[in-house]
């Protein structure tokens, strides 16, 4: 029971910070924590969190209730290079990193 985003619009520097704040809980815990959270990535990891879920609800395996986050990665993306014009004709690099995200869920040990 997993769900994947790829190249998401945000360094994964960023987003492991609110990945790290869900890990290891419940799913009910951890929507109530991203729907709280004041991180613009705390929106779209509640979104693959819910497809997770509705993954784990699809197969038939778990109710919602019974799920915790077993584990979330964040991986580097793709890097977009582009250049800002600065004086006398030179120019800065700028680099566009994106995320790889991925949750796994499991059942509840009981």
């Amino acid at each position: 029971m997993k769900a994947v985003l790829s190249n998401y619009k945000q360094t994964p520097r960023k987003v492991r910070l609110v990945a790290d704040r869900i890990r290891g809980k419940g799913v009910d815990e951890a929507l109530t924590e991203l729907s709280f959270m004041d991180r613009k990535s705390a929106a779209a990891v509640r979104k693959l969190l819910l497809s997770a879920v509705a993954n784990a609800k699809q197969s038939g395996t778990a109710e919602k209730s019974d799920l915790m986050v077993k584990e979330v990665k964040v991986n580097k993306g793709v890097t977009f290079k582009r250049f800002m014009p600065v004086w006398r004709g030179m120019a800065h690099p700028i680099h566009r990193t994106r995320s790889h995200i991925e949750i796994v869920l499991a059942s509840k040990e009981k």
